[in-house]
């Protein structure tokens, strides 16, 4: 048989009070509901529930000054707290007030019906030492569906010594996930250290995590520290944990069953005193099942797995993180720059295979080059190589097409400016799309073409051979 209790609801949206209401009605609960602080105080002063469920912004005060004043007069007063202010910082300082659970707006009524159920059968949890997050710069955006579970996660795991590993495609912040755990937590004072596996010989793995004493191997010249030793007391960071080698999974699953690890060519066995975050872009239970990671490994390390969505993912967040890129390149010294709808648009309909790290770069390479202070969707797509050379949302002219196409090559390929190649490069780019477009404009008839370029067709032909352009069949004359 399911618990129910006495349940006080507050926030000051009469239509969220009134669904909450009947939704936890028809759960078996006794409700009562307050539209303020004082309202609720009221209400607590004439009965006293058994749970409290508060917005975050009411008319007067702040819903998380009410959870530190309830957990304080009421230890065993579980609060829950719903917020549209859908940031880590605002899950983490609920947590840090004391909440039972915090909830994203808009939530699922089922979801808040199970989180009510659980806070009265197993009482209010208790969270301590939590830094304030007023000291500590949180590095995650984003306030869509996806990004509050991941926020939800890491306020529960901050305060305790639980390994964690973070899953998601390349790109989407997986160091800054293990960043704010460590930020956050106990062990904000200490270390954090972060070790790529996919960037370290294999055959130097294992001296690169425990260390090696001078003599253990050619060129060991001085006993070196490994990562375990130099985050000691804090956090290390074991990225593309996916990409370790055999060897070294086996030994550092010893060390995490024993608290020990011991250098490379010595004989002394060292506390390994680390909280450990992992991250991978695989899948490592295929990785598993293939034989290529140790299964007892994994189910150490996944203790509490955390899984960053794509950016295609939550393409809700999209505009929130190009301003706050943009913001933080002023910051940096490069020229303040705004975003129009249309930009925002292009942005959120492009696939981003690379991620937040991709939009992060593309913000940057247009705080640095692009001309006017206002972007729109025509510098975007430029700046995205999507119609760069033949722009047909802005008349700008070929000038400024070549002149985005060059700023392009001098970030990804800045060598093909010096190699004598720049010409012939930059008018390929450009003949192609040009001599495609007539074709297509005459039928793919090349006569035609070559008299709308103002060539002979022998010449287009030459150059369709060098450019490897497919006229499919095309008809080379005009039909008798």
């Amino acid at each position: 048989m399911s618990v129910t209790g006495a349940i006080l609801i507050c926030d000051d949206d009469a239509a969220i009070r009134t669904v909450v209401t009947q939704a936890l009605r028809r759960a078996g609960h006794r409700v009562t509901a307050a539209a303020s602080l004082g309202e609720l105080k009221r209400e607590m002063a004439l009965t006293m529930p058994d749970v409290v469920v508060t917005d975050v912004i009411l008319p007067d005060g702040n819903g998380l000054d009410l959870v530190a004043t309830l957990t304080g007069e009421y230890p065993e007063l579980p609060v829950i707290v719903l917020s549209a202010q859908n940031t880590l910082a605002t899950a983490v300082r609920a947590t840090e007030a004391g909440a039972f659970d915090y909830l994203p707006k808009p939530f699922d009524l089922d979801a808040l019906t199970t989180t009510v159920a659980s806070a009265l059968a197993r009482g209010r949890r208790l969270v301590d030492d939590l830094p304030s997050t007023e000291d500590h710069a949180v590095a995650l955006i984003g306030r869509s569906p996806a990004m509050q579970e991941v926020y939800r996660v890491i306020a529960r795991v901050v305060s305790n010594e639980l390994t964690v590993l973070i899953s998601g495609e390349s790109g989407t912040g997986k160091e800054l996930v293990a960043q704010a755990i460590h930020d956050l937590g106990p062990r904000r004072r200490a270390p954090f250290v972060a070790i790529n596996m996919a960037a370290i010989p294999r055959e130097l793995i294992e001296a690169e995590l425990f260390g090696h004493e001078k003599g253990a191997f050619t060129g060991a010249g001085a006993r070196v520290a490994g990562k375990f030793e130099q985050a000691s007391g804090g956090t290390l960071f074991l990225d593309e944990i996916g990409d370790m080698p055999m060897d070294a999974q086996t030994r550092l699953l010893r060390v995490l069953q024993s608290g020990e690890f011991v250098t490379v060519g010595g004989s002394r066995a060292i506390r390994a005193d680390v909280r450990i975050v992992a991250a991978t872009n695989k899948d490592l239970m295929s990785q598993v099942t293939a034989g290529a990671f140790r299964e007892d490994l994994f189910y150490r390390l996944n203790v509490v797995p955390i899984a960053l969505p794509a950016l295609r993912e939550r393409r809700q967040d999209i505009a929130l993180l190009a301003r706050h890129f943009l913001d933080r390149a002023v910051e940096d010294g490069l020229a303040r720059k705004a975003v129009g709808d249309d930009a925002i648009a292009t942005l959120e309909a492009h696939d981003w295979p690379g991620n937040v790290r991709e939009l992060e770069n593309l913000m940057r390479r247009m705080a640095a080059l692009h001309r006017d202070e206002w972007i729109d969707a025509g510098g975007v797509r430029a700046m995205l190589g999507e119609g760069a050379m033949l722009p047909a949302a802005r008349d700008e002219g070929i000038e400024a097409a070549v002149a985005a196409r060059l700023q392009r090559l001098a970030i990804e390929e800045p060598g093909v400016l010096e190699d004598g190649t720049l010409y012939d490069r930059i008018i390929g780019e450009v003949e192609r799309p040009l001599i495609e477009a007539m074709l297509a404009r005459h039928g793919q008839n090349q006569l035609r073409a070559a008299r709308a370029l103002g060539i002979n067709r022998n010449t287009l032909r030459k150059r369709l051979d060098t450019l490897g352009i497919d006229v499919g069949g095309g008809r080379q004359d005009d039909p008798a």
